[in-house]
């Protein structure tokens, strides 16, 4: 049985000074041309959230440290025996291989949580249901600019929305997480606050989608409140933001409204019924919580639009 299988891996990288996963699977690459290591899954086993299945990579990894125990030995061994193992074979010091190992996870982490946050940079159109009595029914819309800053997350999100009683424009921090993405934004001259708990961003980042939570601006009374809302990332920023945004009709189409702000998808109508599903699920006693299949099937699609038409 498979153990230890990404701490093995970073003491392996750590071994070659192979700083990237991509250097490593070159490694692997090296000793088998065909090797069953590939880049995609070794962001799993790195992490420790899968192990290779495949005995080949065992095998192949065992040529590459130079080892007489076989694959199989580095898929069972205990991990305080293959560190010996591989320390004496290459003449490495314990203590400092393991130092060593940490340090580039460590550094590797960091950079990827960096690249995480690039990736998030960008303008969005959002669209939830209107909290207002006055507009019960009705979807309204907002922008959300998302732009970067120091640190190793330094995102700042400004959220938008025109109001009947004005432009409403909140801004503040972003936070992505492995099993979430957070973001809390602060009225501009005012009290209002919204808390957006989001699915993670995937690979290309075409839509995030998720809850937004607050109070209703224009109403009798302050009500706490919650939408499901869903954010379709564009290719440039929302013409005249400053003033875009408001109810829509309550027949209005959401494919409509995005192909003039140049996002045409190819069947429009199904765009409509899995956004106007999505939006419109939560009901009375709903727990508050959305099927990650629902919100993938709308991903899948924007996620081929994009795709298609990048670069």
């Amino acid at each position: 049985m498979a153990q230890h299988i990404a701490q093995k891996l970073r003491l392996t990288s750590a071994l070659l000074g192979t700083v990237t996963r991509k250097d490593l699977a070159a490694a692997f690459r090296a000793v088998n041309p065909r090797t069953a290591f590939d880049l995609g899954r070794a962001d799993k086993w790195l992490q420790g959230r899968a192990h290779p299945r495949e005995v080949s990579v065992y095998d192949d990894w065992a040529k590459l440290l130079q080892l007489e125990q076989p694959g199989a030995w580095i898929a069972e061994s205990d991990l305080p025996s293959f560190t010996a193992a591989i320390c004496a074979r290459h003449g490495m010091d314990r203590g400092a291989l393991e130092r060593l190992a940490a340090q580039q996870f460590e550094a590797a982490s960091a950079h990827d949580d960096r690249a995480q946050s690039i990736a998030l940079i960008g303008s969005y159109a959002c669209y939830s249901r209107a909290w207002s009595p006055y507009y019960r029914g009705q979807l309204i819309k907002g922008s959300l600019s998302i732009e970067g800053g120091p640190g190793v997350h330094g995102l700042t999100a400004h959220y938008r929305e025109a109001l009947p009683t004005g432009q409403l424009v909140l801004g503040g921090p972003v936070t992505p997480a492995k099993r979430g993405l957070y973001v809390h934004v602060r009225e501009v001259g005012g009290d209002a606050q919204f808390f957006f708990s989001l699915f993670p961003q995937s690979q290309p980042g075409s839509v995030l989608g998720g809850y937004m939570c607050g109070t209703a601006i224009i109403g009798p009374e302050a009500q706490p409140s919650f939408t499901r809302i869903l954010m379709v990332r564009l290719r440039d920023p929302v013409p005249g933001a400053s003033a875009w945004g408001g109810y829509l009709l309550p027949q209005g189409s959401i494919a409509a409204d995005l192909a003039a702000l140049g996002i045409t998808i190819e069947h429009p109508e199904t765009v409509d019924r899995l956004v106007g599903r999505f939006l419109g699920a939560d009901g009375e006693g709903d727990a508050g919580q959305i099927p990650p299949a629902e919100f993938r099937a709308i991903l899948d699609v924007f996620d081929r639009h994009w795709l298609r038409h990048a670069g």
